[in-house]
């Protein structure tokens, strides 16, 4: 049976503070492409290219763009910048790197001022903003709302199924988890 059909309208947009950062999305935005969500992904620098990151967010709603996720490492100012431009939920991305390994980039997605809210997900965790994203969307759309439940249900019986690999430890019984 073939999976549901790709939508059109691009819902998701996902800017990066540089092109350095795109072995980190390859890494978490097949969820997208397995849920069958259009996305986008753009590159400008809240530093280097402040007016293409405004222009971007302040543009994105009307484009059909529903979430916004910002991936940037060490001052990681892009998340902050696209959410003073726009009234869609950002979602920053922390990258590893730098003198402080990422902790200077969770920190200051993490610590925005009030009235420019960012929801922070862990230093390299792409699948999990596109997850939160993917959350998001289907408050309003049922239809990804049952494909997101499935999808969850799958990664139950992966956990489940990964039981057996215990088979030569001493496992704890199947009613242990009943």
């Amino acid at each position: 049976m073939p999976g549901p059909k790709k939508l059109t309208t691009t819902r998701i947009g996902i800017i990066l503070g540089s092109a350095s950062d795109i072995p980190v999305v390859q890494k978490g935005i097949s969820v997208l492409d397995e849920l069958c969500i259009q996305y986008e992904i753009a590159i400008a620098s809240a530093h280097r290219t402040p007016d293409d990151v405004s222009n971007y967010a302040k543009k994105a709603k009307k484009r059909g763009i529903e979430v916004i996720i910002a991936v940037a490492g060490l001052s990681a100012a892009l998340p902050g910048v696209v959410a003073a431009s726009t009234s869609l939920p950002v979602i920053g991305v922390p990258v590893k790197g730098g003198a402080l390994d990422g902790l200077d980039a969770l920190l200051s997605i993490a610590q925005m001022p009030p009235g420019v809210p960012v929801a922070t997900v862990g230093l390299n965790s792409v699948k999990n903003s596109c997850l939160l994203a993917l959350r998001i969307i289907a408050v309003h759309d049922k239809s990804l709302s049952r494909r997101l439940t499935t999808w969850n249900t799958k990664q139950s019986l992966k956990v489940i199924a990964s039981r057996e690999k215990l088979s030569e430890l001493p496992a704890a019984p199947d009613e242990a988890y009943k």
